[in-house]
């Protein structure tokens, strides 16, 4: 019996001392995920720093064609605060701010008034959480979904 139980004991230090557990690691270094396409004439991005098998830092935003940050943009903020009750420089904060917290992508919760951005900042939380995951430090282009054609 005792040489059962010390048998499985060393299959089971052996198991997570080589790596195979199911618990994925972050690989040290910075990691972006940019949507494909623009929408509405903005490209959204995440970047993430990772140290240590954690999200030190997050970055989400959107920039137009010529590079300028929509964040910046003060017409925008004042027009989309009007009519929606948030603005981009504050719902990309609160958004990089859930992922860094809750160090996950899929515990991320929609904010009101900027769901289709919420919707886009979860597929690349998603995407550079993978990268991070492989330690790929190459930018990933994602998909998304086309808010444009749906009337969002």
């Amino acid at each position: 019996m005792k040489k059962a139980f010390l048998f499985g004991y060393i299959i089971i230090l052996c198991f997570f001392a080589s790596g195979c557990s199911d618990e994925k690691t972050l690989k040290d270094g910075y990691y972006t995920a940019e949507m494909e396409n623009y929408s509405f004439g903005w490209k959204e991005f995440v970047t993430i720093t990772v140290k240590n098998n954690k999200i030190e830092a997050v970055e989400y935003n959107a920039r137009n064609s010529s590079g300028f940050i929509k964040s910046w943009d003060n017409a925008y903020m004042r027009n989309m605060n009007g009519i929606s009750g948030t603005y981009p420089n504050k719902y990309t904060r609160e958004y990089a701010n859930q992922l860094f917290e809750k160090q996950n992508y899929e515990s991320i919760d929609t904010i009101s008034g900027a769901t289709s951005s919420g919707e886009n900042f979860k597929l690349l939380a998603k995407a550079v959480t993978e990268q991070a995951q492989k330690g790929d430090s190459s930018v990933i282009y994602v998909q998304g979904k086309n808010f444009e054609e749906e009337g969002e």
